[in-house]
């Protein structure tokens, strides 16, 4: 046998290996699939849900309304703005314009579509924090849509010093990670349980930094007791009246934002 060429044995092992592979990560996620929601948990009504819908028609609503009007920042800010479960930074660029309108500096979290947590994200978005912090010589706000906002939590409480404020839209931080109605789909996803992340998280702790929930007893996604939090969890909660998925285009979240970004 020539010396450069595989051996049988060698040659039919690499794609069982990867056929190996595939068929377990396709067992995973219908065994997670398959998983019943527990008795203690519950997501939103599902007219709400239906709710979720009628976003579609954002781009039509903002085309024929007038421009928002956003008042002038007293405080400027450095916000990092992260984008919820299964989106893109563009979703919220929108937010994004209404801040730098206001006289902020609007910062993007540098990984593309948010598909759900891991221990490598986390460290990438701990480095991205801090070198905005250090180009712009200031603590950063982190302003986080959904599972954007969890993480926004979570990234503070390891770096508090280089955090000034973390706002939540919509997050799920507080009560059963089974407070939503897209828990199916985010198991299918990301291949692990929602009570199983890939990373150490105590998700209802409050991190070490001022912190505001905005929620919506309108949200068809996640449960409004999920992201509203208790009393400890965060310093403040706003009620809204928008859908989960309005929350980065929605008039009145971007005022609300714009407001806590100047108090201090």
């Amino acid at each position: 046998m020539p010396e450069h060429a595989v051996s049988p044995s060698r040659a039919d092992l690499r794609p069982s290996a990867g056929r190996s592979q595939w068929r377990d990560m396709v067992a995973r996620r219908f065994e997670l699939l398959g998983r019943p929601r527990p008795d203690d948990a519950r997501g939103p009504a599902l007219r709400f849900l239906w709710g979720e819908l009628g976003e579609l028609a954002e781009p039509v609503r903002r085309a024929v309304r007038p421009p928002l009007e956003v008042p002038k920042a007293r405080h400027r800010h450095v916000v990092i703005l992260l984008p919820g479960f299964g989106t893109h930074p563009f979703r919220m660029r929108y937010m994004a314009h209404q801040l730098e309108r206001a006289g902020h500096k609007a910062k993007r979290w540098g990984m593309g579509f948010n598909m759900g947590p891991s221990a490598e994200l986390f460290d990438k978005l701990s480095d991205r924090l801090l070198a905005v912090r250090e180009r712009y010589a200031q603590p950063v706000a982190m302003v986080g849509w959904s599972l954007g906002g969890v993480y926004a939590r979570e990234i503070a409480k390891r770096h508090p010093d280089a955090v000034t404020k973390v706002i939540t839209m919509g997050s799920p931080f507080s009560g059963s990670p089974y407070d939503n109605n897209v828990w199916r789909i985010y198991h299918l996803v990301t291949g692990h349980a929602v009570d199983e992340p890939p990373v150490e998280a105590d998700l209802p702790a409050k991190p070490p930094v001022e912190t505001v929930a905005l929620w919506s007893p309108r949200d068809g996604i996640v449960s409004p007791r999920a992201s509203c939090g208790r009393q400890g969890e965060r310093d403040k909660a706003i009620a809204l009246r928008c859908t989960h998925v309005g929350f980065p285009n929605s008039p009145e979240c971007i005022l609300a934002v714009l407001k806590e970004l100047d108090t201090p």
